[in-house]
This record gives C-alpha cells, sequence and structure tokens, in this order.
C-alpha cells in the first residue's frame, strides 16, 4: 500500500493515511524502503515516490498474488 500511495508521489501524510499507519510504522516503513532502494524521497517536492526497483517489486508482486487468487479459486470451484 505505501509503494501504491508513492506511486506518483506522496506526502509522508498521504501516505500514513493511505497505508492506515502511525506516524512511528510509516518512518520506520519508509526507512527500510529507502534502505532497499525501492522508494525515494525527493528534497524539492518533499514527495516520496517510487524507484525503478520498487516498481518492478510493485509488478512481481501483482503476479503472484494474482496466481495464489487463481489457484485458491480452482480449489474452491473443484471443491
Amino acid at each position: 500500500m505505501i509503494l501504491d500511495a508513492a506511486r506518483i508521489g506522496a506526502t509522508k501524510t498521504k501516505i500514513m493515511y493511505k497505508a492506515y499507519l502511525s506516524y512511528t510504522q510509516v518512518k520506520e516503513y519508509l526507512k527500510f524502503l529507502q534502505e532497499n532502494n525501492l522508494i525515494k524521497y525527493e528534497d524539492g517536492t518533499q514527495l516520496f515516490r517510487v524507484t525503478e526497483k520498487g516498481r518492478h517489486f510493485m509488478q512481481a508482486y501483482e503476479e503472484i498474488s494474482d496466481l495464489v487468487s487463481s489457484k485458491t479459486n480452482r480449489k474452491t470451484v473443484n471443491v
């Protein structure tokens, strides 16, 4: 949810509300995401933005999520 919120650029407050996180949690997660080069902070605009690596991660996550939900749906239909 954090990466999705920052896809087009978002302030820390906007990310906090969109991801349903406390201020302490959002600070911790943003630090982790920055350390792993998934998100970057732009001083001039004061916005967080997803990096290219972050976009690749989001795409992979969506593909895996689709595979898992497809497999779950097939098991439900076959029962």
